[in-house]
């Protein structure tokens, strides 16, 4: 054998094995390091997670407080709403089956069962919300089981009770098909009551997180957006429920984690509010409507109000905003087109013209001025006052003015021909405006020193203007006092003896709300006592019992007791508050007055004289038994001793001017009337309003009479048959 065929064995090289020992020991020590890090270092946050996975809260949706009225009649309810749902992991393993069940329930609500299932019509799905028409049932199916197979999809929403026991019935036979039973806000008496009452709607975006944190859900569970809905939603919303359970891959509830916690559900409210005569305020406000936008063949008179109160008490028996709306249309949903609708009319039918929207008071305001002018003693009962039809007054912008024929213009009253010597109690009666400009702003020596406006804006606060009154409603308006003060800052001009001279009639620069009206009113019937207005009779839980409950309207905060919010008002159970009395609280800042203007005087406070509210009530009584009275054609041979007050009140706003209805001396007029009764001891007073209405005594006036008369009627009623009787 050959020696140069002879192959020697190779050479081993130990650096390679060294090599192969070396990546193995990094893999095992990686997989060492990774181990300990899985199971030690990260052992806890990845049990957290692993928990998450299977872990699944389950929020059960607490029932809604009922709202009713003082007679227990229902207001605002739950009621059962039915929904077809699916449950993709319950339908058939067959095909054929599937399809069988979506043809036959098709048929049965009108849902069409949909073509082919491609990624192109499942995207489609994702953009329509649950319950609006538009995607077939194979569609809506199958995109829930690619989302979570073992939850229920709606397939259609409020179907009839009827429809529901079908299906009911053939659950049997079509597996996965149920019905859910889901429930949803009813208002029975709808528009009668919306601007009360209000509505409800999805969480705001931009109240998400807080809604949240009180265990609320988004996308379900709605909150108030209006009236006692909104001011109520902590008291009437209850607390959703809470299960923690465990679920599968599938999203298949496994068990419970935790004892389940139970649904509180929310307390229900009882409201001041009588319902007949609310509708008797509301049909006597339509009729009045009706009868003259007919008469003038235009819609003329646009919007208006009526509240009537207790004036002992405070209770708010009636509370009506026209033009209103339905506020059933918006359980479901809130329909875009037409909410729309609502904010885009301007008449503003979602605003509660009652407590939120402001006007010049005219007349009405006059009890402020009387007040004033009598407690102060520009006037007595035996000063004679001459009141003819047109007085040329002097318009000063600084006290060192002189009175010139440049300066002087006439200011008139309603009556041209006007009332010649007059007493002061006659001047509330015949509602005098040269009467009151007298006492308002002085008259060279007939009346040489008036009220002036310092001193008329310290009444008219504590009569209950220029600030809002703290009823249990949210978007009450401030109403405006002007002062010399405010015209500088938002005019730029000085304060004129004429600013004073129409301020004192109501106009000018004053606005007030509705509900300011019927409390300065209310405060001369009750004798100076002025009474916090509610809506809240009481507060009860789910069996029944009330619960003890306070209310602070400055942070719009309800509380248990009253050391939880100081500055509160016991609002469950049901217990009058007094505000203040102006014959005992000193209320009014003092003032020295010279030549027309007033400066103040430090801690100088005084209380109304009862005298004074004596002599203003007698005014206001013989605007009913004087025949030349503003309200004697409206109550003469009413059974009942009324008194009250009319107002009609010049305005130039947004809607007058683009009519091009603001000519010098032809202004368009509101309607105000107010009036109470019995007048020696008064249970009920009545406001109305017309926009554009024209003279109170004429249109706002047959309003109140007829709120007036229901009230007594309704009263008598109920005793005849042993109920409580309305307002006690």
């Amino acid at each position: 054998m050959s020696t140069d065929s002879y192959q020697r064995p190779a050479r081993f090289e130990t650096w390679r094995l060294a090599v192969i020992y070396i990546i193995v020991g990094l893999v095992f020590t990686g997989l060492l390091f990774r181990l300990i890090n899985l199971q030690i270092i990260q052992k806890a946050e990845l049990t957290k997670d692993a928990v998450e996975n299977y872990t699944h809260e389950v929020q059960p949706a607490a029932p809604r407080g009922i709202i009713y009225d003082r007679n227990g009649f229902i207001l605002a309810r739950n009621i059962a709403a039915y929904n077809v749902v699916i449950t993709p992991a319950g339908l058939p393993d067959d095909v054929s089956d599937i399809q069988r069940i979506y043809r036959e329930l098709s048929i049965l609500i009108d849902v069409p069962v949909g073509g082919p299932v491609t990624d192109e019509s499942l995207a489609q799905v994702k953009l329509f919300a649950a319950c609006v028409p538009g995607p077939g049932i194979s569609q809506l199916v199958a995109l829930q089981d690619t989302l979570a197979p073992y939850s229920p999809v709606k397939i259609k929403c409020n179907i009839s009770e009827d429809t529901a026991r079908v299906i009911k019935e053939k659950s049997v036979d079509w597996p996965g098909v149920s019905v859910e039973v889901e429930p949803i806000r009813d208002f029975p008496t709808g528009s009668l009551t919306s601007n009360i009452i209000g509505f409800l709607g999805p969480i705001p975006a931009s109240q998400e997180k807080a809604y949240i944190d009180k265990g609320f859900i988004p996308n379900r569970d709605k909150v108030g957006y209006a009236g006692i809905e909104k001011s109520m939603q902590e008291i009437l919303a209850g607390r959703n429920g809470l299960r923690v359970v465990q679920i599968d891959v599938a999203g298949q509830e496994l068990r419970n984690l935790e004892p389940p916690i139970p649904a509180v559900p929310g307390n229900n409210v009882t409201l001041t509010i009588d319902t007949r005569l609310q509708a008797a305020a509301e049909a006597s406000l339509k009729f009045e409507v009706d009868y003259w936008n007919a008469w003038f063949k235009t819609n003329r008179i646009s919007s208006g109000a009526v509240i009537a109160m207790n004036p002992k008490t405070g209770e708010i028996l009636a509370m009506v905003s026209f033009p209103t709306y339905e506020n059933n249309r918006f359980a479901r949903l809130i329909p875009s087109y037409y909410f729309e609708q609502l904010s885009q009319d301007p008449r503003h039918p979602l605003l509660n013209n009652a407590i939120s929207a402001e006007y010049p008071p005219g007349s009405v305001f006059k009890l402020s001025t009387a007040t004033g002018a009598f407690n102060e003693g520009v006037v007595d009962l035996s000063t004679i006052v001459q009141a003819p039809g047109e007085l040329v007054l002097c318009v000063k912008y600084n006290q060192s003015e002189e009175c010139t024929e440049g300066n002087s213009r006439p200011f008139v009253d309603w009556n041209p021909l006007g009332f010649g010597e007059i007493d002061f109690q006659h001047c509330i009666a015949f509602s005098s405006n040269v009467c009151f400009y007298k006492l308002g702003g002085g008259y060279k020596d007939e009346i040489p020193q008036g009220l002036g406006i310092e001193r008329l804006g310290q009444y008219a606060r504590a009569l209950g203007y220029g600030q809002r009154s703290g009823i249990e409603l949210e978007g009450e308006a401030k109403g405006l006092i002007p002062s010399p003060q405010w015209k500088r800052i938002n005019t730029g001009e000085n304060w004129s003896t004429g600013d004073t001279y129409i301020a004192s009639v109501g106009q000018g620069y004053v606005v007030a709300t509705p509900l300011q009206i019927l409390m300065s009113g209310a405060t001369i019937a009750n004798n100076g006592k002025l009474m916090q207005p509610t809506i809240i009779r009481n507060v009860t839980d789910g069996d029944g019992n009330v619960v003890s409950m306070w209310f602070n309207p400055d942070p719009n905060v309800f509380a248990a007791s009253p050391e939880e919010t100081p500055g509160s008002y016991q609002i469950s159970p049901f217990t009058p508050n007094m505000k203040w009395d102006i014959t005992k609280t000193a209320m009014i800042q003092g003032y020295s007055c010279d030549a027309g203007y007033c400066s103040l005087q430090e801690n100088n406070r005084k209380v109304v004289d009862p005298a004074t509210v004596a002599a203003v009530r007698g005014g206001t009584r013989l605007a009913v038994t004087d025949p030349r009275g503003t309200l004697h054609r409206i109550f003469d041979g009413f059974p009942i001793a009324v008194a009250g007050k009319t107002g009609t009140a010049e305005y130039c706003d947004d809607v007058a001017r683009a009519a091009k209805r603001c000519d010098y001396g032809s202004w368009p007029t509101h309607s105000w009337t107010l009036a109470y009764a019995p007048y020696e001891d008064p249970e009920i007073i009545v406001i109305a309003f017309a926009y554009n209405g024209g003279e109170g005594a004429t249109v706002a006036a047959p309003i109140v009479e007829r709120v007036i008369r229901a009230y007594f009627e309704l009263k008598s009623l109920d005793i005849a048959q042993g109920k409580p009787v309305l307002g006690q």
